[in-house]
């Protein structure tokens, strides 16, 4: 199809103007899908100690059903990248918030650890899914001076939902079991993804790739208050001057390779921490001698204090970059996580929850923020497949947790369980140390003033 109209490029309509309702608005709904993503999937979390004692099962006779579960959300984030890359965000998000929805509501009709375990496998597949499809909405209807915040505010959702997961947890449980724990649970996301067929719109960036979707980007752009002539062709200049194919081998193209690699195994290191700490947190202080609703304390303040560490982190990366920040709470993570092991449980529960929240800001902050660093890294072409193949990779971490959580607690408990968290950290240090293309410092006022300037006078 021949196009005689006026030309413009999509990135700078977008990075330029006003961030408006409409753009906040998807930016919104996919945060909110987040939030389901980290209520849902932290659920099982709260339910284990007493699913152990109702069903008089072990820590390693549960491991296998987490696993189900955290293979499922490895194979989500892949496919659901690839998914988002050639059919689009929007239902990409969509499908995942309603098969992770569905599938948590099924769960309150087990009744052995195989129904639980192919049920959270099934879930895992939306709730892996769900994350790097709506980073990249986020990012894509972001400018770019707000994008790193928006990603990580969108990220920040998982925490934050698992935080809600556990006020929720705590009420729901004593009074109503964990039947409807998952049942009213899973109806949540349900909800959200009937709202979102009919509010999300689809992503800028992906229109501008396909012409006969055009008249579709041209409406949208009215509607964020950026008109555009009807017939007008348009381009993405920047992106695709550093864009050769779609696809996986992309990842490794273009000087990319060393970040790729770097980025796989920050995730898989930091997934192995915070997996051990969202699925095997409560069962470890339980196992310590505390009663359940002051376990599940500990998890709800961990993702507490995530929510602020991403936030904070955030700023701090929108300011200085990204390298310093992230290292320093990874550094922060690992000396929290061996500092709790001079804590006494029992007699220090105050303190011991309160350092919990501590290593949460700082492991939470360190996952949120690593994907504001993968946005960086890879153009729009392969920006979810880039994302969630780092997530993908971050997940074998998570998978890995499932077991080292039961076996290190048993064997280790509490000094062994933290001195897992503590070496994850510290890995992730080294692995994000290599990476090359961190987010860049934001130039300072006076720079931006002379930058003018020289422009104004040459």
């Amino acid at each position: 199809m021949t196009r005689t109209g006026p030309a413009a490029d999509i990135g700078e309509i977008l990075d330029t103007g006003p961030w408006t309702a409409v753009q906040k608005t998807a930016a919104l709904l996919a945060a909110l899908s987040i939030v389901m993503d980290g209520f849902d999937g932290q659920l099982i979390g709260f339910a284990i100690p007493v699913l152990i004692r109702e069903w008089g099962i072990t820590r390693g006779d549960f491991a296998p059903a987490l696993a189900a579960g955290l293979v499922g959300m490895g194979i989500g984030s892949a496919c659901a990248g690839l998914f988002a890359d050639r059919f689009g965000r929007r239902w990409a998000v969509i499908g995942s918030v309603l098969l992770f929805g569905l599938s948590t509501c099924a769960i309150g009709l087990s009744g052995n650890l195989w129904e639980i375990g192919i049920l959270r496998f099934v879930a895992g597949l939306g709730i892996g899914g769900a994350l790097p499809s709506a980073t990249t909405m986020t990012a894509e209807f972001t400018p770019a001076r707000r994008r790193t915040l928006a990603i990580t505010a969108t990220i920040v959702c998982v925490p934050l939902g698992g935080m809600l997961a556990g006020l929720f947890a705590g009420h729901v449980l004593p009074a109503f079991g964990w039947r409807a724990l998952f049942f009213l649970g899973g109806l949540l996301p349900v909800v959200l993804g009937l709202v979102l067929i009919v509010a999300l719109p689809e992503s800028p960036r992906y229109l501008v790739r396909r012409p006969g979707r055009w008249p579709e980007l041209v409406r949208l752009l009215g509607r964020m208050a950026r008109p555009t002539p009807a017939g007008t062709a348009f381009t993405d200049a920047r992106e695709q001057r550093v864009e050769t194919r779609e696809g996986v081998a992309a990842l490794f193209e273009r000087g990319r390779a060393r970040d790729t690699l770097a980025l796989w195994f920050a995730f898989f290191l930091n997934l192995l921490a915070v997996y051990s700490a969202f699925s095997w947190l409560p069962t470890m202080l339980v196992a310590e001698g505390l009663d359940v609703g002051v376990a599940g304390s500990g998890l709800t303040a961990y993702n507490l204090g995530g929510v602020f560490g991403a936030l904070l982190c955030a700023v701090a990366i929108t300011r200085l970059g990204s390298r310093g920040p992230l290292l320093a709470c990874c550094i922060g993570g690992a000396a929290t996580a061996f500092a709790l092991m001079a804590v006494d449980i029992r007699q220090a529960t105050g303190l011991l929850i309160a350092g919990f929240a501590l290593q949460g800001f700082f492991a939470n902050a360190t996952q949120s923020t690593m994907y504001a660093v993968c946005a960086h890294v890879y153009p729009t072409a392969v920006r979810a497949t880039g994302t969630a193949a780092a997530l993908a990779f971050g997940r074998l971490g998570a998978i890995l947790s499932a077991f080292a959580g039961a076996a290190i607690i048993t064997a280790g408990g509490a000094a062994g369980y933290l001195v897992m968290l503590g070496l994850a950290m510290a890995g992730v240090a080294v692995a994000l140390a290599v990476v090359g293309r961190h987010i860049p410092a934001a130039p300072r006022a006076s720079d931006a003033v002379g930058a003018r300037s020289a422009v104004a006078g040459s």
